[in-house]
């Protein structure tokens, strides 16, 4: 997940590639601009949307409900990167809902603040944006990450807009990868699919790895690695696969060549558009079967 590690590999992308320039990159992270990086969705429906709040055992938690208009779907919860809920990931939200899902993107930090945390445009790679996201990063732990699983399933299992008769799917980016496995761990019996994208720590030597959780959850997975992710960590998609066919579970799991960490993000300095597509692809594909 995003450390000073990934930051290097980041700043020395960007420095081989001036025309991506931090002032160009935020004149261009609007609202709107955000929508017009998507490709238009195929057969798209009406949406609606709206900012929910959902009690916790911690607290309230602030988050983005979008589906569509019409109708009960199978339901999506969606856990942002580091930079949490923000116009970014509620656009991304947006356009799974406008192929069918009733999605739920939380805000990870909410017993810390309210969102956005962080300004539209802003970068992990900036000092000042660092230091104000890593200590929330840090409150949160294995715990944590259970009972959010819970409250939000909890949450959407009383949506019209939710069809309790498909599974649940879950997605996390960086450190919602974590989370991603620890919810199909937290609910087996909801959480059906999950993907995680370039996500942090999914296979670790600690005794709370997410790996270990595995034998514990029923859900078909996608593990979309970023290529500098895996070559600082080249064992982790190993003891994924080792774990996950000990398992007798399925899962797809593929390094994306020419990618960073954040590639999949919309408002990432790094956003790789085709490597993106590709995986968002290999996601709609895991969801039309896995939450049928």
């Amino acid at each position: 997940m995003c450390d000073q590690d990934t930051q290097k590999d980041v700043d020395e992308y960007l420095r081989r590639h001036p025309e991506m320039t931090r002032r160009d990159f935020t004149k261009f992270a609007t609202v709107a601009g955000l929508a017009m990086m998507l490709p238009p969705v195929a057969n798209a429906q009406s949406v609606t949307e709206t900012d929910v709040e959902i009690t916790t055992p911690d607290g309230v938690a602030d988050c983005y409900f979008v589906h569509p208009a019409n109708g009960s779907h199978a339901a999506v919860l969606v856990w942002p990167d580091i930079l949490g809920l923000r116009p970014g990931f509620r656009e991304m939200g947006k356009r799974l809902a406008r192929s069918g899902y009733s999605v739920l993107v939380v805000n990870p930090f909410y017993r810390s603040a309210h969102a956005p945390v962080v300004s539209l445009g802003a970068s992990f790679g900036q000092p000042e944006v660092r230091n104000h996201v890593m200590p929330m990063a840090r409150a949160l732990n294995a715990d944590t990450h259970f009972t959010d699983a819970r409250a939000f399933q909890g949450w959407l299992d009383q949506q019209d807009a939710v069809d309790t008769s498909r599974g649940i799917g879950t997605t996390g980016y960086c450190m919602g990868g974590p989370m991603v496995m620890r919810t199909v761990a937290a609910v087996p019996d909801r959480f059906k699919a999950g993907g995680t994208f370039h996500g942090g720590g999914l296979a670790t030597g600690e005794a709370n790895s997410p790996h270990l959780l595995i034998p514990d959850t029923t859900a078909s997975m996608l593990h979309c690695v970023a290529e500098n992710d895996d070559a600082n960590d080249p064992d982790a998609k190993n003891t994924l696969r080792e774990a996950y066919g000990a398992a007798n579970l399925s899962a797809e799991i593929e390094v994306y060549t020419d990618t960073l960490h954040g590639w999949c993000a919309i408002d990432s300095t790094v956003y790789h558009q085709e490597q993106a597509e590709r995986a968002w692809g290999r996601l709609l594909a895991l969801f039309e079967t896995a939450l049928a």
